[in-house]
């Protein structure tokens, strides 16, 4: 039951980001974010590890996360969302303890300030009733980075997935065993 409402949960970042990117939602500017989300390995944004930023997998995005956000003034919240065995190598969840940081928010800032620092590329943010959520890439995966402690439900979760085809395959078929009785 909990790997369903994960999912659900995971769906539901993805269709806003979406469904509001393209109406209520705030562009970024400066650079442009078009086609960032299709580069792989083009230009090196960081100056370390040059190797490695050519090839991102889900142990580098779940370092990159868990340093960044604990960095900010997150700990991981140890009840959060645990990925599917067989999508392990194509998601990546990090759940912070909203709760527990002295300012949410400003942690979450410089959670996503950190990544897009680390060659993360933000290609969409949307606002909504205090709530953030942003978009960003690097190679084939696409991170969404959500902010919800403004509200009554107290939750910042970082949701990323790789984008490639043998993963999209896969988070296909996990999904669609989890709509079976």
């Amino acid at each position: 039951m909990r790997k369903a409402k994960w999912v659900a949960a995971a769906a539901g970042v993805v269709l806003l980001v979406a469904g509001c990117g393209s109406e209520g939602g705030s562009e970024k500017g400066g650079s442009s974010s078009a086609g960032s989300t299709a580069t792989g390995g083009s230009g090196s944004s960081g100056g370390a590890g040059g190797s490695s930023d050519e090839k991102v997998d889900a142990a580098s995005v779940t370092k990159e996360l868990t340093d960044a956000a604990t960095g900010a003034g997150f700990t991981q919240d140890a009840s959060g969302e645990q990925i599917p065995a067989e999508l392990k190598d194509c998601m990546v969840s990090w759940t912070a303890d909203a709760e527990k940081a002295a300012d949410p928010k400003k942690s979450y800032d410089g959670t996503v300030a950190t990544l897009t620092g680390g060659g993360w590329k933000e290609s969409r943010s949307n606002e909504m009733n205090g709530s953030v959520i942003k978009s960003l890439a690097k190679g084939s995966w696409q991170l969404q980075a959500s902010n919800h402690s403004q509200g009554p439900v107290k939750m910042v979760m970082f949701i990323a997935a790789d984008n490639s085809p043998e993963c999209a395959a896969a988070i296909a078929a996990d999904n669609a065993k989890t709509k079976q009785p």
